[in-house]
C-alpha cells in the first residue's frame, strides 16, 4: 500500500471539513430548535442493534441496505443504523410507552452498506421527526408542513412537493385478488412508468375487466390537481376505500396550499416505501437537485412488531444536503493573543470567551500569519489593559 492509498476513503464515504462542518452543526441546531417549538422531543438511538431487532417489519430494501456485524459479548448478529425510523418506532412502542400523540425528533449519522440511488453517499446525517398515536389528515399535514419548513430554514426558496398515496394502489390490487409473484410483477411494471409493461401484466394477471381498466389508468394518472378529478372518474367502481384516499390527496393539497408558496404535483402510481407505507406519501423537490431532499408519509402499525400497533407519520432528509442549500455564513473574525503566560492576559483572554468572542492562543515559536487562522484583530496591552485591535496587513505579521 502507498502513502497514497493510505488517505482513501470508501467509496461512499465522506468527510465534511470546515467550513461546512460549522455550516451543518448550525443548521442542526436550527432544525431541532423548530422541531422543539413544535413540540417534538429529541431521541438519541443508539448507532448499532441486534438485527431481529433493528430490521423487524421493515422490508428487504433496508436489509440490503445495512451493515451486518457480529456482536463479540454474545455472538449475535448486529446491524449499523441506516435508518433511523424503525428505531424510534421502536422506542415509541417499547421504550416510551406514551398513551396519545407523540412527537419525537433525532439527528444522527447513519451508515449504508450501498449508496440511496437517489440522494448518493453511504454516510448521510439524518434528520426527521416522527408523529405517532394519531391517524388523522391533521398529523399527515403537521408532518408536510414541517418538511417544508425545514427545507426553508435550510435556505430553500422555490419547492415543490410530489404527493402521492400508496392505498389507491393497495386497496385495488387487494380487490384483484392477484397472488404474491402477480402482485411483484405488477408493481415493477408500475415503478418503470412503461405504460405497455403496466398494460401487458394486468392482462395477464386481473380477471375483472372493471379492475383491470382501473389498474391500467393508474400508471397514467399523474400532474396536477386536476388528476384528482380524472381520478374520480377512472375509479368510480373502486372499492371506497380509494375514493377515501383521494378525499385525502385533496385536503391535504389545500392545507398546503393555505401556508405555503409551493408547487403541488401528484403521481397516483408512486410507489416508494411499498413495503412498508400505508397511506399518504410525499417527496419534496427543490430546483437544481435531481432528487427529493425531503421523504415521508404515513407508516401505520410499525410497531406491531414490538407489541404496540400504532398509527405513525413522518420525514426524514439529510442534513448534508440541506447544508448545501445555501452558503455558509463567516464565521466572525477572531482575536490572536500572544503566547504569553500571563495573569492579566489570562483573565482578558478568559472575558473575551464568556462575552462570545473567538480567542486563539498564539503558541511559542508560531510564525504562520494570523489571518490563516481567521483573526482579524489582536490583543494588545495598551495602557496597562489587554484589548482587542484590528489586525491590518501591515500588522498581521
Amino acid at each position: 500500500m502507498t502513502i497514497a492509498d493510505r488517505w482513501l476513503l470508501p467509496d461512499g464515504m465522506d468527510e465534511v471539513l470546515p467550513p461546512q462542518a460549522s455550516r451543518m452543526e448550525e443548521l442542526r441546531r436550527g432544525l431541532l430548535d423548530l422541531y422543539y417549538r413544535w413540540g417534538y422531543d429529541q431521541v438519541m438511538p443508539p448507532p448499532a442493534e441486534f438485527l431481529d431487532s433493528l430490521l423487524t417489519g421493515t422490508g428487504t430494501d433496508l436489509d440490503l441496505q445495512t451493515f451486518k456485524l457480529t456482536d463479540q459479548l454474545t455472538g449475535r448478529m448486529m446491524g449499523a443504523t441506516a435508518d433511523v425510523t424503525p428505531q424510534v418506532a421502536r422506542m415509541d412502542a417499547h421504550s416510551l410507552r406514551r398513551e396519545g400523540p407523540v412527537r419525537l425528533c433525532y439527528c444522527t449519522s447513519v451508515m449504508r452498506a450501498t449508496a440511496d440511488p437517489y440522494q448518493g453517499g453511504r454516510s448521510p446525517v439524518q434528520v426527521g421527526v416522527e408523529l405517532f398515536g394519531h391517524s388523522g389528515l391533521e398529523a399527515d399535514s403537521e408532518i408536510i408542513q414541517l418538511a417544508l419548513e425545514s427545507l426553508t430554514a435550510a435556505g430553500a426558496g422555490e419547492l415543490h412537493l410530489a404527493l402521492g398515496h400508496i392505498g389507491i394502489y393497495r386497496s385495488l390490487v387487494e380487490a384483484a385478488a392477484l397472488n404474491e409473484e402477480q402482485e411483484r410483477a405488477l408493481f415493477t411494471a408500475l415503478a418503470l412508468k412503461s405504460p405497455g409493461a403496466i398494460e401487458r401484466e394486468v392482462q395477464r394477471t386481473v380477471s375483472d375487466p372493471a379492475l383491470a381498466d382501473m389498474l391500467t389508468a393508474l400508471g397514467e394518472l399523474h400532474g396536477d390537481v386536476s388528476v384528482l378529478d380524472r381520478a374520480r372518474d377512472v375509479f368510480a367502481g373502486a372499492p371506497a376505500t380509494v375514493t377515501a384516499a383521494l378525499d385525502e390527496l385533496l385536503a391535504l393539497q389545500r392545507r398546503v396550499r393555505a401556508r405555503f408558496d409551493v408547487s403541488l404535483y401528484f403521481d397516483l402510481s408512486e410507489l416508494r416505501g411499498y413495503q412498508y407505507h400505508t397511506g399518504m406519501m410525499f417527496a419534496a423537490y427543490v430546483p437544481g437537485y435531481g432528487h427529493a431532499l425531503a421523504k415521508g408519509g404515513r407508516y401505520d402499525d410499525t410497531g406491531r412488531v414490538f407489541g404496540r400497533a400504532r398509527p405513525a407519520t413522518g420525514f426524514s432528509t439529510d442534513l448534508k444536503q440541506l447544508a448545501t442549500l445555501a452558503e455558509a455564513t463567516p464565521a466572525p473574525g477572531a482575536i490572536l493573543a500572544p503566547a504569553i503566560d500571563e495573569d492579566a492576559l489570562c483573565d482578558a483572554v478568559a472575558e473575551l470567551r464568556r462575552r462570545g468572542e473567538r480567542v486563539i492562543q498564539a503558541l511559542p515559536g508560531q510564525r504562520d500569519e494570523p489571518l490563516a487562522h481567521g483573526c482579524d484583530r489582536r490583543l494588545e496591552l495598551i495602557d496597562g489593559r489587554w484589548q482587542p485591535t484590528a489586525l491590518t496587513q501591515e500588522t498581521s505579521a
